[in-house]
């Protein structure tokens, strides 16, 4: 044991792992979080964690290109879905400083729609949530108050468009209903393991 310890080798492979895992564990923790819903939030954190994994190893990619591939086979299976990308357009805190970028970004606003499709079934409420779009993203009405943008950034995407989105009702209610909802189960599995030793 001594001797694997005093190896160069050893410290090496465990800053390896430390640069990769890192990151990757910040993005766990923040799905498991039980302090504001994360749905709006995984998106970035998997695009920040990629980032912060390249810079690591000085953006030289045949240092991480292995690393990447498996990262972006597992979030392509399991995680790479519309309900993501929307939530990332609903959320102030990511929308606003890169709003024309986001609107662009082909993958952002077709998972948007593609939720909306599928969420929505009534074409007349998906109309008007089309039609208060514009309201959100020109940042007007109570989107554009000081308070609403100072806030972008403090509060969590539901309160937020649950105190400024009175112009938008339909638009409101379809934010709130997919920036609410829980990427995980583990906080199920918490209450499971609680009940299993309640004595009835």
């Amino acid at each position: 044991m001594a001797q694997t310890l005093l190896m160069p080798s050893f410290w090496n492979t465990v800053v390896f792992a430390l640069k990769v895992f890192g990151p990757l564990v910040k993005v766990l923790r923040l799905v498991d979080t039980e302090k504001k819903p994360p749905m709006g939030f995984i998106y970035e954190a998997m695009d920040r964690a990629k980032e912060c994994i390249a810079s690591s190893f000085d953006h030289k990619e045949e240092k991480y290109n292995e690393i990447f591939e498996i990262i972006d086979k597992r979030w392509d299976v399991q995680l790479h879905r519309p309900l993501y990308a929307a939530a990332h357009f609903l959320n102030p805190e990511f929308f606003y400083p890169k709003a024309l970028e986001v609107q662009k970004d082909h993958e952002v606003m077709n998972g948007f729609y593609e939720c909306l499709q599928r969420l929505v079934s009534d074409v007349t409420v998906q109309d008007l949530i089309t039609n208060e779009m514009s309201i959100y993203m020109k940042a007007e009405s109570l989107f554009g108050k000081s308070v609403a943008i100072r806030q972008r950034n403090t509060r969590a995407p539901v309160d937020w468009w649950a105190s400024y989105g009175s112009k938008t009702p339909n638009l409101q209610t379809y934010a709130i209903n997919i920036l609410s909802l829980t990427c995980s189960s583990s906080g199920c599995e918490r209450n499971w393991s609680v009940f299993e030793h309640v004595c009835i």
